[in-house]
């Protein structure tokens, strides 16, 4: 269960009657659609099975539309139990739900979750159903009455990563040389009854001879879909997309077309973000299967089946979210907080990127506690800002085409007095974004994303090893995943820039402006140093050197960056500490001696609580408006913590 007793807690709404908010819970939302208090209305239960949010969550639905978007709202999420990945739903004839995990059910699963489970006995080791060499990622198993005659099967689904292995698998064109993600669908059909089942060898189903075969994760879902009185298959995928798959053979005989992808008008239907689970329910009560869909951030949206028949397929309208009541703060996955006040009210907002590569505002309300505005998305030249790696800007390959990975910070860049946005993308580019002032509708506005470019001087340009593909002779790429850090350093008359370099030291890129008036900065300088230990991974853990400059990550490829940090003084002894993201964040107190110095010595975690999967990332600031700093953590659950005691937080 999430830590009640800690110190550091989840950042609230404090939100007026009425206040609403995306339903959601942390990282990989896994749903299960159900009435479960038998009232006429579809409640959700949600899990999440990722660090720090892993549980099992009732949503009870309070038969209220969201008026902005007709979505059904929600009340606040409840926590009923432990949780974990790879759970699915079954829905029995006799109306009950039943969930299953890989090799194992879950029965009192709607009371506590996955704290009790029991094996079921298949005949074989589950590891043996899809054997394979490399990696599964993804077992989704459920109970289907396949072949129609009353006796319930297994179905598995399984995501097979053996031919995509994992990162830095390019050619100097950009093309991925290790194979695709592979989504296998598995059949152990029953021979037994209901009661006392016996399952024969495990079938893979097939298409025109061939394996039935998505990209990855394939969340299958049989239903009647074409009204025929057959069951017909809908497979997800890991990234965003779903495929329709016919049933041309009998009700008790079933064969399947090859695939076809699920459109709405033309269009492909797609999820905002990746990492989707895709299960059928009937939402509304209509009699028609609908889709009901987590992502990677927790968030669930329901496609309405609309009864039509096109080109052969069912249609779905467009995936539409989920709304509950505002409860806790949450902007997708791995927030990366910055506090400021950018909207010019007085009041300091939040300012935050998040995995799926957008930046958002979220604006402080004031109040005693502070009320929070939902997220709002930043707009440039007149779109939603969404940095995204297409086929081949993730070093992890073409699987992460939606991941986008935004890091920032914020502070005046060119001198004119408002904060701007410094942020940094999953392909290691930074750009910055010009604070335009606040729009008609009270929003901020902010110019193109400009990229930040490097005086090399006799300096050659760099990028990381790994990087197949050469930035501009200017432009400035670093490694992925990485804060860059607007400081305006004691001395200094100009901001710098700070950030981990190609190689993974901190580096300072001093600002400097040309005779044109174009700011740039400086090749980086390695002037940050550690006294003790210097060389850490990218959840600073310690790699060995000692005494030496301090290199944030000696990873390569995909274990490269992934490190966040601010520059604030911690203790109060007037000089800059670096707090980095860790457990939780790690606070590397200024020991320096000399002015002009830069030395740093590791005091360890802030907090026992760990937070991390992937990276944390903090930030401070004065947001309550009580004249003190106050640290806020983004966390890979998309939610925000504090110490709601400020003292709690000081060494």
């Amino acid at each position: 269960m999430p830590e009640a007793d800690s110190p550091l807690q989840r950042l609230p709404y404090n939100a007026e009657e009425g206040q609403l908010a995306d339903l959601g819970v942390g990282l990989w939302g896994w749903p299960f659609p159900y009435d479960v208090n038998g009232n006429g209305l579809t409640d959700l239960v949600l899990v999440s099975g990722a660090s720090p949010y892993r549980g099992t969550y009732f949503f009870e639905n309070t038969g209220k539309k969201d008026p902005q978007t007709g979505a059904d709202v929600f009340k606040k999420a409840v926590y009923i139990g432990p949780g974990r990945n790879d759970i699915t739903p079954s829905y029995m004839p006799d109306g009950s739900m039943r969930v299953l995990g890989a090799g194992v059910e879950y029965p009192d699963f709607l009371k506590s979750g996955t704290k009790k489970s029991q094996k079921l006995d298949i005949g074989i080791d589950e590891k043996d159903i899809h054997q394979t060499s490399g990696r599964v990622r993804g077992k989704q198993w459920s109970y289907v009455d396949y072949d129609k005659n009353g006796v319930m099967d297994l179905i598995v689904g399984v995501g097979d990563w053996t031919d995509y292995g994992w990162d830095n698998a390019y050619d100097e064109n950009g093309r991925w040389t290790n194979g695709p993600l592979h989504g296998y669908v598995y059949l152990l059909r029953n021979e037994g009854t209901n009661d006392k089942p016996s399952y024969a060898a495990p079938e893979r189903l097939m298409v025109d001879d061939v394996p039935l075969d998505v990209y990855g994760m394939p969340s299958p879902v049989f239903a009647d879909f074409l009204q025929d009185g057959k069951q017909h298959l809908i497979c997800g995928e890991f990234v965003d997309g779903l495929t329709f798959f016919e049933n041309i053979g009998t009700a008790d005989q079933p064969k399947f077309a090859r695939g076809k992808r699920l459109r709405y008008q033309g269009e492909l239907i797609t999820l905002p973000l990746c990492m989707i689970v895709v299960v059928g329910y009937d939402w509304n009560g209509n009699g028609l299967t609908d889709l009901v869909v987590a992502q990677e951030d927790g968030l669930v949206a329901v496609l309405e089946n609309t009864g039509n028949i096109v080109d052969g397929m069912p249609e779905f309208l467009p995936p539409r979210m989920l709304r509950q009541q505002a409860d806790e703060v949450m902007f997708g996955v791995l927030t990366t907080p910055s506090l400021v006040d950018f909207d010019d009210d007085g009041r300091e907002d939040i300012i935050t990127g998040n995995a799926a590569g957008e930046i958002g505002f979220i604006k402080n309300l004031g109040g005693d506690p502070t009320r929070w505005a939902e997220p709002v998305l930043l707009e440039s030249e007149g779109e939603p800002i969404r940095f995204i790696a297409g086929p081949n800007g993730s070093i992890q390959g073409p699987a992460e085409y939606k991941w986008g990975y935004t890091n920032l910070s914020t502070g005046d860049w060119d001198g004119d007095g408002k904060p701007d946005i410094m942020v940094s993308t999953i392909t290691g580019n930074i750009y910055w974004f010009k604070n335009l002032g606040n729009g008609p509708d009270g929003l901020p506005r902010l110019s193109e994303a400009m990229p930040v470019r490097v005086n090399w001087g006799d300096t050659p340009p760099q990028k990381p090893a790994w990087n197949w593909w050469d930035p501009e002779d200017d432009e400035l790429v670093v490694q992925w995943r990485c804060t860059p850090l607007i400081v305006h350093l004691p001395g200094e008359e100009r901001p710098s820039l700070v950030t981990v370099d190609t190689e993974g030291y901190l580096a300072l890129y001093r600002q400097s402006v040309d005779e044109d008036g174009n700011i740039r900065v400086l090749p980086g300088e390695r002037v940050f140093k550690m006294r003790g230990l210097s060389s850490f991974d990218s959840k600073h853990k310690p790699t060995g050197e000692e005494n030496g400059l301090l290199r944030l990550n000696d990873g390569e490829a995909g274990r490269s960056g992934r490190r966040t940090y601010i520059m604030t003084d911690w203790d109060g002894d007037g000089k800059l500490d670096l707090l980095v993201n860790s457990v939780n964040v790690n606070f590397l107190k200024n020991v320096s001696e000399t002015e002009g110095e830069w030395v740093f010595e590791d005091q360890g975690p802030i907090s026992t609580r760990r937070l991390a999967g992937h990276s944390t990332t903090p930030g401070m600031g004065d947001w309550n408006g009580d004249g003190k700093q106050q640290l806020m953590i983004g966390a890979e659950d998309g939610f925000f913590y504090y110490f709601p005691d400020p003292a709690d937080q000081r060494p």
